[in-house]
């Protein structure tokens, strides 16, 4: 098998309070740098300045400077107007650039406007997966080797029928194989965008229509296990029946190293009881579910089933994490945690 769990607690000084924190912990460095010192001899920089300075006034080896070389000094001028201290202008009256500031402050509040460009690019969600389109069809891979697949499908919930456009993820593992999150509507568009890769793992954030609805035909196709949180079970069993049970079953605080990769569980509950995160480090991205969508938590049809609690999910496990993570929804385009963050206020 290609897959483990780590414990869910561990024992000992090593043991960590969240997934979440140890990955932030893992991408902080701290460096350390030495300064430099000059000037170590004022009496030797004292002595040369006073050299230059005789040097310059002609009286290095004792003598008077000639008159009349002095006046072809002075003729040799651009004979510059003297001004008087009186007549120098005021700091107020300093060239000016732009918007009539003076031209340090210019140069300066351009710095400035640049720094908070940079920092509001480093928060905007970036990549091929950031498009507002809501239509099928397969995006990428891109540099980390995610494809998405959209699929269009019907969602039925508390006696409501909502057509959804569907996200399913499909993950490089390494050259041989793949995983595939949340597989929709669309089976043979999945395992097409798989091509000659194995699929490793079948993983789904909860147990709805638009998570589940293709698994068992990707899984089987693939010869591949499927994970899902044991308390979806009994949503798994009115979809699926019970013939076919997920092979592996995943909670919050673990983890699964499929291949080349190692996957934080990280527990989401709110739109569901069992909804879990998959949350790959290195890769710098987590696949949210429907816990959180761009610009909002995720909605059940039109509904939210636990507020409060998703709320909680949001701020504890997806926006704790580093701020450039891009968050991977199931239905809609890609965000970042730091994006999100600024839009938490508002939602509590």
């Amino acid at each position: 098998m290609f897959w483990k769990r780590k414990p869910k607690k561990q024992e000992g000084p090593e043991a960590t309070d969240s997934a979440a924190e140890v990955a932030v912990d893992d991408k902080e460095a701290v460096g350390t740098t030495d300064s430099g010192t000059a000037g170590e001899n004022p009496s030797e920089e004292k002595d040369a300045v006073a050299e230059a300075a005789e040097k310059d006034s002609g009286l290095a080896d004792g003598s008077e400077k000639d008159p009349g070389a002095a006046e072809a000094d002075a003729a040799s001028t651009d004979e510059a107007p003297v001004v008087d201290a009186d007549e120098a202008p005021a700091d107020d009256e300093k060239p000016v650039v732009g918007e009539g500031e003076p031209v340090a402050d210019a140069e300066t509040a351009e710095a400035d406007e640049d720094a908070e460009d940079g920092a509001a690019e480093a928060d905007e969600p970036v990549g091929l997966f950031a498009d507002e389109t809501e239509e099928a069809g397969v995006t990428g891979p891109d540099s980390d080797g995610i494809t998405r697949v959209r699929s269009v499908g019907v969602f039925e919930f508390d006696d409501e029928k909502f057509d959804v456009v569907a996200n399913t993820w499909i993950v490089k593992a390494d050259d041989e194989g793949v995983i595939v999150i949340d597989p929709g509507y669309d089976a043979e568009a999945v395992l097409e965008a798989v091509g000659d890769r194995e699929i490793y793992l079948v993983a789904c954030t909860n147990a709805y229509g638009p998570h589940i609805e293709s698994a068992i035909k990707v899984a089987e196709e693939a010869d591949a296990d499927i994970a899902l949180h044991p308390r979806e079970m009994r949503a798994w069993r009115r979809h699926h029946g019970a013939e076919h049970r997920p092979e592996i079953e995943v909670e919050g605080q673990g983890a699964l190293d499929i291949a080349d990769l190692h996957i934080d569980v990280l527990a989401l509950p709110g739109t569901s009881s069992g909804s879990v995160g998959y949350y790959i480090a290195e890769l710098g991205v987590v696949f949210s579910g429907d816990a959180l969508r761009k610009g909002e938590p995720g909605m059940v049809g039109n509904t939210y089933i636990d507020y409060t609690t998703q709320l909680a999910s949001i701020g504890e496990a997806l926006l704790s994490l580093p701020p450039d993570t891009r968050i991977l929804p199931d239905r809609g385009p890609s965000t970042t945690s730091g994006a999100e963050s600024k839009n938490f206020d508002s939602w509590v």
